[in-house]
């Protein structure tokens, strides 16, 4: 009997959406693919870009989320049930839904440090005047996790803080960093803006 996949999809903004996936898509580090020919190797990505009409610019896969950026003016509920489905027939198809990464030479390390002293010196003191923090979770492939609490989970605004804030500060002070990665859970909090829907 096929196993059944649940899929639940939380966009984050008319340009990105995340798909929590009932079991695990990728164990070990994240990936990132920022084209077609990129994911040319795994399948799940691959699947997501090749989705007609989508725009897809870039797909991130880390545990059991699969976080989808797109161009397209299509809204998110039209897109998102080929996405399922793109993650489902990969993770169904016996072979890696995600080929490994190959080596990165970024020392993740060094970077954690020097993302964390910008966090605390910096970040945390501008979200604090909202009643926010910010967590850093990892650095991986020179991808910066973060988890955000207090008034910045489920805030309206956390998206305007997490792009103009957060990313620009890091691209201007550490431009080694490749991207961000959001994985709070904004439905859970005090206010949530986004509603949960199942795919």
């Amino acid at each position: 009997m096929e196993r059944e996949i649940t899929i639940t999809a939380e966009p984050i903004d008319t340009g990105r959406c995340k798909f929590i996936c009932s079991e695990p898509v990728l164990a070990g580090a994240l990936r990132r693919f920022r084209s077609a020919a990129e994911a040319a190797e795994s399948p799940l990505a691959a699947g997501i870009f090749a989705i007609p009409g989508a725009g897809v610019t870039e797909v991130v896969v880390s545990g059991n989320i699969v976080t989808v950026g797109k161009q397209s003016a299509t809204p998110w509920p039209a897109i998102g049930k080929a996405v399922g489905q793109a993650i489902r027939g990969a993770l169904a198809g016996g072979v890696p839904a995600v080929a490994p990464a190959a080596a990165v030479h970024t020392d993740d390390d060094a970077l954690y440090d020097r993302v964390a002293a910008l966090f605390e010196e910096q970040v945390n003191p501008m979200v604090a005047r909202h009643g926010g923090r910010i967590e850093l979770i990892d650095v991986q492939d020179a991808v910066v996790m973060l988890r955000m609490s207090g008034g910045c989970q489920g805030c309206g605004m956390a998206d305007v803080t997490l792009r103009q804030g957060i990313e620009a500060m890091l691209q201007h002070e550490i431009p080694e960093v490749q991207g961000i990665m959001d994985i709070t859970d904004h439905s859970a909090g005090a206010n949530p803006y986004v509603a949960a829907a199942k795919k």
